[in-house]
């Protein structure tokens, strides 16, 4: 017994064996055959332990047995896991077919390379994972610390520094007072963007709806952030260099790189030149915020001096003293990612809503008469943040859309479990697992609602769902620590948005290119094919600022 206590104790008893796999004069331990031998068998080790880890090779000795239920889910390849299935088409419906044919819609556990995953198609379970502080942080992916995000809001590690900015987003640029002060800009930009369409039907007789909204989208933005709008033809040249750069983000931020996942495949086989293009990036965008932040320090504010309701968002952080003052990089990571993330979603939902109402005439129409009954009882040629927000069916059209056609299917980036925590289903995510929420499965759940591949804004007027967050049927912005800031600002910018164009157009399918409603899962999903319409501008409209 004193024996094995000894070999147990002495953990370097393999030291001891080297000397046998030295080459000698009097061994060929190391032959061609010995060697094969030995490959094979790590080899067949490997696929051993990946055959018996259910969710992949990520999942091996036994990390999704760690509760009193186990974490189910596909094996996947070998090294790669299910990279190969969720590399090519639409990851929210794989992993939505996945899991309802498995029957893991509670939680199911996959492999990506090395890494570990989970995703939750159930409204109890996806709770549990976004309001759970061991989930309040992300998986950095390698364009997203090329691109200098980690200091910006959306995945600055959970911490002091990470509050600080909630906070002062909150406070500055999300909160109520801050986007009834915006809201002339809004306006301002939604009156433009209606006669820019107008002009475009009159020349072309349709519209390509998707310019228009982005630039709209772009000027919010710049306009709440930065203080300053863009003309299309004065600053033609400046708005080209902003839209190439907000563009190449998009694009490096969605891909699918499989080197995040494999981490010595960069050295191999890296197609979309990530790194290179990412460092060709940042220099381009210092340059354009650094511009905008030196012509506010000349203005000459005294740094800890703000006002809340004439400032923008560069002012308030260039307010910020003491031990709360950024660092220069901190400021641009942080406006940088405002831009970035502020012209995405207002613009693609708007072009899903306006899609489903060229679908569904009838819904169109009795959109029509609740704006046109609402502006003819005010007296309003135009519509404010309060008058939409009191206008229930055009509420409802803007829920259904999100509901049908959620921007960030898997609310966009996944979160990451900082040790092993314990649902209420008796299952143990371990430490340093990915988490997702599949919102579009659970928004397409026949179990969770009625009819759901039908477009019906009737179902909230009957029962009113808060998508905010507070209820996990449709929480296409999250949930919890990490919640979408911007949510208040984007849903009153597109019903906003909304009523004009509704009221001031009838929409119809251009004959040559019928809406087609495909997805493309970028850094958000989007309309595979852009919205193209004929716009009738409808005679008892006039729109004015």
């Amino acid at each position: 017994m004193e024996y094995f206590d000894l070999v147990s104790k002495d953990a370097f008893w393999w030291l001891f064996t080297l000397p046998v796999f030295m080459p000698s004069k009097n061994n060929n331990i190391l032959d061609g055959h010995i060697i094969f031998s030995l490959a094979a068998t790590f080899l067949l080790l490997g696929l051993l332990s990946w055959a018996l880890s259910s969710g992949g090779v990520a999942w091996k000795n036994g990390r999704n047995r760690l509760g009193r239920v186990h974490i189910p889910g596909p094996r996947g390849f070998p090294v790669v896991g299910s990279l190969f299935v969720l590399s090519r088409g639409l990851a929210h419906r794989t992993l939505a077919e996945m899991a309802s044919r498995r029957g893991n819609s509670q939680l199911m556990a996959f492999s990506l390379g090395s890494h570990p995953f989970v995703v939750a198609s159930d409204p109890s379970t996806a709770r549990e994972i976004l309001t759970s502080p061991c989930f309040a942080d992300r998986p950095l992916k390698q364009s997203i610390r090329s691109l200098m995000f980690t200091r910006a809001i959306g995945f600055a590690p959970n911490g002091s520094y990470w509050r600080l900015l909630r906070r002062m987003a909150a406070s500055h640029l999300f909160s109520r007072r801050n986007i009834l002060s915006h809201e002339a800009g809004h306006r301002l930009d939604c009156a433009n963007m209606v006669r820019a369409i107008e002009n475009e039907q009159r020349a072309l007789g349709f519209v390509t709806l998707r310019r228009h909204l982005q630039f709209a989208a772009l000027n919010n933005i710049m306009g709440s952030v930065f203080g300053r709008r863009y003309d299309e033809l004065r600053d033609r040249e400046d708005l080209r260099e902003l839209t190439e750069i907000v563009a190449e983000g998009f694009e490096l931020l969605g891909a699918f790189n499989w080197s995040d996942y494999l981490p010595w495949l960069c050295h191999l086989y890296d197609p979309l030149r990530v790194e290179e293009r990412c460092a060709r990036l940042v220099p381009r965008v210092k340059r354009l915020v650094k511009g905008i932040i030196d012509e506010h320090q000349i203005d000459g504010r005294p740094v800890g001096v703000c006002d809340v309701g004439s400032d923008d968002f560069v002012d308030v952080l260039l307010s910020l003293d003491g031990e709360e003052k950024l660092q220069e990089d901190d400021v641009i990571a942080i406006l940088w990612e405002m831009i970035f993330r502020g012209t995405d979603t207002t613009a693609l939902l708007t072009e899903w809503v306006m899609a489903e109402l060229v679908l569904n005439p009838d819904v169109q129409k009795r959109l029509q008469s609740e704006l046109d009954q609402a502006a003819a009882g005010e007296g309003r040629t135009t519509f404010t943040h309060a008058d939409v927000a009191n206008l229930p069916y055009l509420q409802a059209v803007v829920k259904e859309t999100l509901r049908v056609h959620p921007p960030g299917p898997l609310l966009s980036w996944a979160r990451l479990s900082t040790e092993d925590v314990h649902l209420s289903n008796g299952m143990v995510v371990p430490a340093n697992t990915g988490a997702m929420v599949n919102m579009w499965s659970i928004a397409h759940d026949p179990k969770v609602w009625d009819e759901p591949d039908r477009f019906l804004p009737d179902r909230f007027l009957t029962e009113d769902v808060d998508v905010r967050g507070g209820d996990m049927r449709l929480a296409p912005f999250g949930a919890g620590r990490r919640v979408c800031p911007g949510k208040n600002l984007g849903l009153a910018v597109v019903a906003l948005w909304v009523a004009e164009l509704a009221r001031g157009f009838d929409w119809s399918q251009q004959p040559a290119r019928p809406v087609d409603l495909a997805e493309v899962l970028k850094l958000s999903c989007e309309m595979k094919h852009p919205l193209c319409a004929v716009a009738v501008k409808r005679s008892s409209h006039i729109i004015s600022v």
